[in-house]
């Protein structure tokens, strides 16, 4: 088996920065974890914020410390920053090869969308972003590395598209219809997410939107891992 990662981002229109934040790192006991934040507001304030709790969580991640503990340190610390002003969401998807598991962590009122051969489920329920208070706790949800697996996770960009037009987006009814009809790369898959959401604003996205897409998939190739980034220049 092998687990493929692919992000789609794109600014709010008119906006030279995105307060979507993501980033990738190895575990320590093996495995990567990806981390995404979207900072309130948009633009550089949104940008610093976002930065801001990435490199926390990140930097805790990689001296082993849990990832929902993670969350929780990242909280208090821009709670203590801001003094309760400013908030942030929170997504970190962790590949640990230690437990043979995929580990989510969510501090994002966004579901996250998971697919397991015919069945379909978006992880919804309450929770709170982080910043708002002390000890905010994010859900933490952990599911076996399994082949087929598909874990579609993404900022509340995607979930305001349309809005403007009086049609709204609905996420996982998008994701489930793009995966019954055909069996996409997860890069396929995020691709095809995004510009759906733009189509819907009319190709002037409302907010920052950040696509995440994981998939475990079969693999008898050799053992190189690999990672590619595309990163356009106007």
């Amino acid at each position: 088996m092998e687990v493929q990662i692919a992000v789609a981002k794109i600014n709010k229109y008119a906006s030279s920065e995105s307060g979507d934040t993501l980033e990738v790192t190895e575990r320590p006991n093996g495995g990567l974890s990806v981390v995404l934040a979207d900072g309130q507001t948009s633009g550089y304030g949104a940008k610093a914020v976002s930065m801001m709790v990435v490199r926390k969580v990140i930097g805790l991640l990689a001296e082993g410390v849990r990832d929902g503990a993670a969350a929780r340190a990242a909280s208090d610390a821009l709670f203590t920053d801001k003094k309760g002003k400013v908030i942030s969401t929170l997504n970190i998807a962790s590949v640990d090869l230690h437990s043979g598991t995929i580990v989510l962590t969510r501090n994002n009122p966004c579901p996250i969308f998971i697919s397991r051969g015919d069945t379909f489920d978006c992880l919804g329920g309450e929770s709170i972003p982080l910043g708002n208070s002390r000890d905010v706790r994010p859900i933490i949800t952990e599911i076996g590395i399994e082949p087929g697996l598909t874990i579609v996770i993404y900022t509340d960009g995607l979930t305001h598209a349309g809005e403007r037009r009086g049609q709204p987006m609905d996420v996982c009814e998008v994701i489930e219809s793009l995966l019954e009809e055909q069996e996409p790369t997860p890069q396929e898959l995020a691709d095809d997410l995004l510009a759906y959401a733009v189509k819907l604003d009319d190709e002037r996205p409302a907010d920052d939107i950040s696509v995440l897409v994981l998939k475990v998939a079969s693999h008898d190739g050799d053992q190189v891992r690999r990672m590619t980034v595309r990163l356009p220049i106007a």
